[in-house]
């Protein structure tokens, strides 16, 4: 689908004139490329901050109205205030149909829950590249790329080679280099945990053994006591026996 904006002429510049520009409400830009000098424009600050949140916006070509008339552009960059929600200015390149065009493209991964390294090892994929550069006429510029995860083992990667592209689309990438794209792993901090369980279980099995010797000697020293005690008790008992039994005689 054909993303269309409105820009407008722009007679002034400078920095006293932009910021101007934005009290009112305007976003200054500027368009260039082409066999036609660069041209200063200025876009409503709030549709065009709405335009920036629609992903295709930023990959796809876009047709610009300006003057009556409509081009095709490419946006190029956006420059933000540092902390506020100001766009502070913006760069369209013009496109040539016969010209090849240097481009990134967001790359959309599906089918992740349906991988073995999930499904199998409860692996965790991790998306190392959100977006790819790409070479091809404008005609054949995607708007993504699917990235399909569905037969990812564990341990296992898929690189930029492995994509599968629209024909007439080449990926750059630098030479004898092929980046990851997503690989599935088991992150180290579960590792650690799962070796460390046994661990865990054998020093369980030792503690009841320790507690249930400490409450035994506590029980063996009474028993001791009560033996003890009473054994005093009947010799003490003998020995006023035998004492009465002599003062008896004595009589």
């Amino acid at each position: 689908m054909a993303i269309e904006f409105t820009a407008f002429p722009r007679s002034s510049e400078g920095r006293g004139a932009n910021r101007r520009l934005r009290r009112s409400g305007r976003a200054p830009g500027v368009v260039y490329g082409g066999s036609t000098s660069p041209q200063p424009i200025e876009l409503d600050h709030n549709a065009l901050t709405h335009a920036l949140k629609n992903e295709s916006f930023h990959s796809s070509i876009l047709t610009m109205k300006l003057d009556g008339a409509s081009q095709q552009v490419l946006l190029r960059d956006v420059q933000m205030h540092p902390f506020r929600r100001e766009i502070l200015h913006i760069d369209f390149q013009r496109v040539d149909a016969n010209r090849r065009i240097r481009m990134k493209v967001p790359l959309h991964f599906i089918n992740g829950e349906n991988a073995p390294a999930v499904k199998l090892s409860g692996a965790i994929i991790s998306h190392v590249l959100t977006e790819v550069d790409v070479f091809c006429l404008p005609k054949d510029l995607p708007g993504y790329i699917e990235v399909d995860l569905s037969e990812l083992t564990l341990n296992q990667s898929i690189h930029v080679g492995n994509l599968k592209l629209p024909s007439g689309v080449t990926a750059v990438v630098h030479t004898g280099m092929d980046p990851v794209v997503a690989t599935a792993v088991i992150p180290k901090m579960i590792v650690e945990e799962v070796a460390e369980v046994p661990a865990e279980a054998a020093e369980g099995e030792v503690a009841p053994a320790e507690g249930e010797a400490a409450a035994a000697a506590p029980a063996a020293g009474e028993k001791a006591g009560e033996k003890g005690a009473e054994k005093g008790a009947e010799k003490g008992a003998e020995k006023g026996a035998e004492r009465g039994g002599k003062k008896d005689e004595k009589k």
